[in-house]
Parts: structure tokens; C-alpha cells; sequence
């Protein structure tokens, strides 16, 4: 995609249904191409084209308040940061934040993998949003490797240790979410372990609903239901945990926790 094209393009889609936050308004501070400090094996976005922990301005503010006040965000329960990457990798994500709350007292989400928040700048520029919702996939370095293949220095101590550090400082909701598949599925005791250090505000438990493409096209930032199958790409079902799986999760978790736990399939 050349720039003109990407310029063309709305850094705002949705609303789109969020089983975690509702009708969500997705803001992408990405854009073109997907960068990301993961590459994970179930992202709906299919390989990332750029695998980094390189911070930089990839879409101007102005754009994007542009884009947002042309768009349908009184519509939306939440205004979600999330699109074609990792969206802390974004300078300007503070600037962001503070001006579309100048415009909107709606509720803001943030969807992340933690990778950058030992970095102080980025925990401050976060602080505005009410949910941040962090990605937890694996207990240890070998699983993350396996699933979320993530840029080169990034271990699973770094995430942790960047976690708890945003938790003394952030006064919102702190979610965890964790992308239940066959590598980690057996691994509950491990990552309620994790989740009793963390102690976060409740946990989201997720299974690949989304198929994997083939190719990367902007449309899969948002692509949800109806809105998949206009993927030009070939895509690629994932494997899922059944129903019964999932309950199954849902009460080791609680049982082992006490955290409040949130279902896909519910």
C-alpha cells in the first residue's frame, strides 16, 4: 500500500461488537504496514510485515482526530486503541488520548502485548485510558516463543515485570486477557500463578474466533463476522477450545484465583 493510498484510508473503524468492551471504536495508530512487538501465531492481522520495539509517530494526531470526528463515535460504548499493531509502539498515543478526551467522555480502551511498559514514557502516556487490556498468553519463555514469537529481547520477565510496574501506577481498569490454544491450554496452573502475582482487575479468557490470513490487508484490523469474508486473502481456521473447554478453564481459574473471569462464549 503506497502512502497516498494509506492517507486515503480512515485511521478509525468500527464500531465493531467487542465481547470484552462492547460496541468498540477501534483507533489505529499503525496503519500501514502492521507493526508489531509480537507476531503472534493467531493474529487476525496474519504475519506482522514489521516485528519491532522501535517507537515512532506512524500516523499523524491530526489525522486521527480528523478521522475520528468524521466518524460514527457517538455510536460506541468504548473508543478502543488497538488496529494494525502494537498501538504503545505509537509516540503520540498520550497526545492522542488526551485530545480525543477533550472531544468524548466515553470510556478508553487500550489493547497491548506490555512489551514496552518498563519504559516510564509509556506508562505515563497510558495513563489516560480506563481499561488496558494486557495480553498474557504463556507461563514461560518457551511458550511465548510459541505462540507470540516476539521481537528479539523481549522475555517473558521483561513483560511481567512491566506489568506490575503499571499497575502501582495506573488508576483504571487493568485486564488481562489470554488466548487459550492448544500449546497453553494445559498450562492453567502455571498461569494462575501468574495471574494471582499480577492480581489484575479480572481476566478475559479467549480462544481464536478470528481466522489466520494468509496476507496482510488493512480490512483485518476490524474484520468481525460479515466483515471477514471480505478478506482478499486466503485465510485459515484456527483451532478453538470447544465450549465445554472453556468452562472448564473458567472454573480452574476462578477456583484457583478469585478473579473475576470473563468468557468468550458468553
Amino acid at each position: 500500500m503506497n502512502k497516498n493510498a494509506t492517507t486515503s484510508i480512515s485511521s478509525i473503524y468500527g464500531p465493531v461488537h467487542s465481547w470484552r468492551l462492547g460496541k468498540s471504536l477501534g483507533i489505529d495508530l499503525i496503519m500501514d504496514p502492521s507493526t508489531c512487538s509480537f507476531n503472534c501465531t493467531y493474529c487476525q492481522l496474519g504475519f506482522i510485515q514489521k516485528i519491532t520495539t522501535e517507537r515512532k509517530v506512524f500516523v499523524q494526531t491530526k489525522k486521527v482526530l480528523d478521522d475520528f470526528r468524521a466518524s460514527n463515535w457517538q455510536s460506541a460504548d468504548v473508543i478502543t486503541f488497538s488496529g494494525s499493531g502494537e498501538p504503545t509502539l505509537a509516540k503520540n498515543i498520550g497526545e492522542v488520548i488526551t485530545k480525543i478526551k477533550k472531544i468524548t467522555n466515553k470510556p478508553i480502551g487500550i489493547l497491548t502485548n506490555a512489551t514496552l511498559f518498563n519504559d516510564p514514557s509509556v506508562r505515563a502516556a497510558v495513563a489516560g485510558a480506563s481499561v488496558i487490556s494486557v495480553k498474557l498468553d504463556a507461563p514461560d519463555d518457551k511458550t511465548l516463543q510459541a505462540i507470540n514469537r516476539p521481537a528479539s529481547g523481549i522475555n517473558l520477565n521483561l513483560i511481567l515485570s512491566g506489568v506490575q510496574k503499571l499497575k502501582k501506577e495506573f488508576h483504571g481498569k487493568l485486564q488481562i486477557q489470554t488466548m487459550f490454544m492448544p500449546q497453553n491450554k494445559n498450562q492453567i496452573k502455571e498461569l494462575a500463578k501468574l495471574l494471582n502475582e499480577i492480581k489484575p482487575d479480572e481476566v478475559a479468557l479467549n480462544t481464536p474466533t478470528r481466522p489466520y490470513p494468509s496476507g496482510w490487508d488493512i480490512i483485518t484490523r476490524g474484520a468481525h463476522g460479515e466483515d471477514a469474508k471480505k478478506i482478499k486473502f486466503e485465510t485459515k481456521p484456527l483451532k478453538q477450545l470447544t465450549p465445554e473447554e472453556a468452562k472448564e478453564i473458567e472454573y480452574k481459574l476462578k477456583e484457583s484465583t478469585g478473579l473475576n473471569i470473563l468468557s468468550v462464549y458468553k
